[in-house]
């Protein structure tokens, strides 16, 4: 085959790959629908006496599968005969069928042995479009059912969370990037998010916000829990008085574990201030409960606070909002100022500010979410407005978290700053000891004569009235030393031609003058002419005189060691003989 086969062969199997991720996503449908089927039928098999058979059972799960979603349902059995909304979502049961869509969209872009893996783009699309058929597919078999979803929330919020989590599986699947952002988009934001410093600081405002939005969540849960312990004989009696048996009393448990992150969420907005309503009429807050609620007999609405104005015990709820800006303004610091580093890679105060506020606003944002969610009507007039408001819920988390964050933000960078400073200084002065007593145990430097300086190789130059040792040859005077340098230029004045290659000693060299030193005379040159100081008696004209420096003649014998007393002298050798 041709180099082409590849690529036809990819083409021929894109189909496949696309086929596989649409099923992908239509069985998370179907294994959420299917724990949710089991748990229903369980529940219809051990109570004593059902209302209904086997049929509206699954109706119901279906229903009821429909509404973990976030779709709203109606009940049509009312004892008023008016059909009634039920649109309190158990978060509980929520998590379930987002995370089998997240973990679908997740898997499809993993390729198996044999077969690749689509775009991101086709694996959004597969999952997302699987998963709607299965859900329209519910949708239909529950519509004539006593329990049966509103079309237009099927729609939002249903899809829309399907929609989400399969995004967030493909997000996580490409390793958590943050751009390109679309094409469409405007050019500066290109710009922005190609460089690195933006996508540090949007790294640290995500943490931020998840950190904030978790701290308040967890806060509200501890609300609540201490609520239900300070309330709990009412509670048991709510739950004691629902339940006669214990088929019913494990529903009623199973029913009010699945609100549990619901109650969290209430607690969390009624730390923040805002509170929640409970209908139309009523209102609990730390500083009041107003209002005549109209309550429905259950476990978890037993635990609410007395009626009237708040105690301190109700205003230290107010601690949950200020844990969650403090815990804003943690995680903003320490990317600000890492344990780790420089203190040149510490951000600025404006920086800091910037990046603790925008985690604030991501705060908010997510505390408006989880309000949206936890609540909904359970009936009309009177009943049709239960939980948060979301819009107040998240303008209070984004005020204490900003009014709180930031300057805690600013003071938690300088602490760090200060403290890192102090620790360089400690180090310094550690080092600074050490230096100290390793010189100390160093051995004192032994002071250098004020004389000069003579070398191994070198003599000392001889003055003009020291005689000279005869044969011996030509000393080399040292320059004076002046540091490591001269000291080194010092080999340049050292004879360079071999010892047995010297016909005649060269000249010695002038010793250089030192200051504050007179200078030294020059010696004489000796007078070829001149007679010589001898032992022989003067009168002897043509005796040999013995110098101290040795003639070259060219006539003379070829031994160097005797030297030649005249040039008309035979060659003999010998010790000239005198003239008698």
């Amino acid at each position: 085959m041709t180099e082409r086969s590849p690529s036809l062969s990819a083409d021929q199997g894109r189909p496949a790959v696309l086929v596989a991720a649409v099923l992908r996503g239509a069985l998370a449908a179907g294994l959420g629908l299917g724990s949710v089927s089991v748990l229903v039928a369980a529940l219809w098999i051990s109570s004593p006496a059902p209302d209904s058979g086997p049929g509206e059972a699954f109706h119901a799960a279906a229903a009821m599968w429909l509404l973990a979603h976030g779709a709203e349902l109606i009940r049509t059995e009312t004892l008023t005969g008016v059909p009634a909304p039920m649109g309190v979502v158990p978060l509980l049961l929520a998590a379930l069928p987002v995370w089998l869509v997240h973990r679908a969209a997740r898997d499809v872009l993993e390729p198996d042995e044999g077969r690749g893996a689509p775009s991101p783009g086709a694996a959004f699309a597969s999952v997302t479009g699987g998963y709607l058929l299965v859900g329209g597919a519910v949708a239909l078999y529950a519509r004539d059912a006593t329990l049966s979803a509103r079309p237009l929330s099927l729609l939002l919020p249903a899809a829309l969370v399907v929609a989400a989590a399969a995004a967030a599986g493909v997000w996580t699947a490409c390793g958590y990037p943050l751009g390109p952002p679309p094409s469409w988009a405007p050019v500066r934001l290109h710009e922005a998010m190609a460089r690195t410093r933006f996508l540090r600081r949007a790294d640290a405002v995500g943490r931020a916000a998840l950190a904030g939005t978790a701290v308040l969540l967890g806060g509200g849960a501890l609300v609540v829990a201490s609520a239900l312990v300070w309330h709990g004989a009412p509670v048991q009696d709510s739950f004691l008085r629902l339940a006669g048996d214990w088929g019913g009393r494990v529903a009623l448990l199973l029913l009010a574990l699945g609100l549990v992150p619901n109650a969290a969420v209430w607690g969390a907005a009624y730390g923040l201030g805002p509170g929640f309503v409970l209908g139309t009429a009523s209102t609990v807050t730390p500083l009041a409960f107003t209002g005549r609620p109209a309550l429905p007999d259950f476990p978890l609405l037993a635990a609410m606070p007395a009626h009237g104005a708040g105690t301190p015990l109700n205003w230290a709820a107010g601690a949950v909002p200020v844990a969650a800006a403090l815990t804003v303004a943690w995680f903003t610091v320490r990317r600000a100022v890492p344990a780790e580093g420089d203190r040149e890679e510490a951000w600025g105060l404006g920086d800091t500010a910037l990046t603790t506020a925008l985690g604030a606003v991501g705060c908010g944002i997510g505390a408006a979410l989880l309000a949206a969610a936890s609540g909904g009507p359970l009936g009309t007039h009177a009943l049709a407005d239960f939980g948060p408001l979301w819009w107040l819920t998240g303008a209070a988390a984004l005020a204490w978290s900003t009014v709180i964050g930031v300057p805690a933000a600013l003071l938690l960078r300088a602490w760090r700053l200060r403290r890192r400073t102090k620790e360089e200084g400690e180090e310094e002065t550690k080092e600074t000891k050490a230096d100290r007593k390793e010189d100390s145990k160093a051995p004192a430097a032994v002071p250098e004569p004020a004389g000069p300086r003579h070398r191994w190789w070198s003599r000392p130059a001889r003055t003009a009235d020291e005689p000279q040792a005869e044969g011996a040859a030509a000393t080399v005077p040292v320059p004076p030393s002046g540091g490591p340098e001269a000291d080194l230029d010092s080999y340049d004045f050292l004879p360079t031609d071999p010892w047995h290659t010297r016909q005649e000693p060269a000249t010695p060299l002038p010793e250089p003058e030192r200051p504050g030193q007179e200078p030294t005379p020059p010696r004489p040159e000796p007078d070829a002419d001149a007679s010589c100081e001898t032992d022989l008696p003067a009168d002897d004209a043509d005796a040999s005189c013995e110098t101290d420096l040795p003639a070259v003649d060219a006539n003379a014998s070829s031994e160097p060691d005797l030297p030649v007393a005249d040039a008309d002298a035979s060659s003999e050798t010998g010790p000239p003989a005198a003239d008698a």
